[in-house]
């Protein structure tokens, strides 16, 4: 039996937009229980999202490995859709992996980070979801470029909003130029994200989270507790408060015990009427157990 698990991921962290992923403790299983005359997907998201050959992870496999016999597969997943959580990242690394496990002749690691990224229009997602962790990258000269910087030692206070944000919508919201010094002023601030993160600096990383000029800005009319969230969260001395990928699912980093007082003050609020989870990051990224 195959089983891959795949990690949900929350891009951005603020100022790093687009560029800046991290994979935390929230997976997507995927179980291959054996061939069948036709691919067949049990998944716990009823009919609209599809069972056979147009659901995601099988188009997934499917243009990696064209010919690839059909298998009957089971799917669980902790991921909520559409909730800036990853979720067809994950579907598209499982696909991809799952494929890549049934060929003769499998790529490597970078091979389906490039191959993931093509799919997916950006790395931010799909390289923590493969490498784990904290991950920088980057598209440069039609080569994805991934660095991954050490694996925080903090904790992530995710509140989900019951309601759905497409990426295209929050896409939209988005201005389609930026006045030079607020283009200057947010890739300081990142440049400086990027540096606190990598010296393990977390206090100051913390702190710069939360001073993105690219998109918080401008999508936070669309997810109102972001500016609730943080605002309480700063009533208890916190920082660290991002929008994750395009919303509406706010997370704040911090140390374990900081985010429990955070979540029980948040549930006072009869406003946020969201999921919450506390959790950990993953370093492993996507992983493969065979029996």
């Amino acid at each position: 039996m195959l089983k891959i698990s795949v990690p949900a991921t929350s891009a951005n962290l603020g100022p790093g937009f687009d560029s800046i992923g991290l994979a935390l403790d929230m997976q997507l299983s995927l179980t291959v229980i054996g061939p069948s005359q036709t691919w067949q997907v049990e998944h716990p998201f009823g009919e609209k999202v599809p069972n056979d050959t147009r659901n995601l992870i099988v188009k997934t496999a499917l243009s990696l490995a064209p010919h690839l016999a059909p298998q009957r597969i089971q799917v669980t997943s902790e991921i909520p859709l559409a909730r800036g959580l990853g979720s067809s990242s994950t579907a598209i690394v499982a696909g991809l992996v799952l494929a890549n496990e049934l060929v003769a002749t499998p790529l490597s690691k970078r091979d389906l980070l490039f191959k993931a990224t093509e799919l997916e229009g950006h790395p931010d997602n799909v390289a923590p979801a493969i490498l784990g962790g904290l991950v920088v990258a980057t598209v440069a000269d039609q080569q994805v470029q991934a660095v991954q910087l050490p694996t925080p030692d903090l904790f992530a206070s995710v509140y989900v909003p019951n309601e759905e944000l497409l990426t295209s919508a929050s896409r939209r919201a988005l201005p389609t130029t930026l006045p030079f010094k607020q283009a200057i002023a947010g890739s300081s601030v990142g440049n400086t994200l990027v540096a606190a993160l990598a010296m393990k600096n977390w206090s100051l990383a913390l702190a710069l989270l939360e001073q993105d000029q690219f998109h918080e800005q401008y999508r936070a009319k669309l997810v109102p507790a972001l500016t609730t969230i943080r605002e309480t969260a700063h009533t208890l001395g916190l920082v660290g408060t991002y929008l994750s990928g395009a919303g509406p699912t706010i997370v704040t980093l911090g140390h374990k015990v900081d985010l429990m007082r955070l979540q029980t003050k948040l549930q006072q609020n009869p406003a946020l009427t969201g999921q919450y989870h506390l959790l950990s990051i993953d370093a492993q990224g996507v992983t493969v157990t065979k029996s």
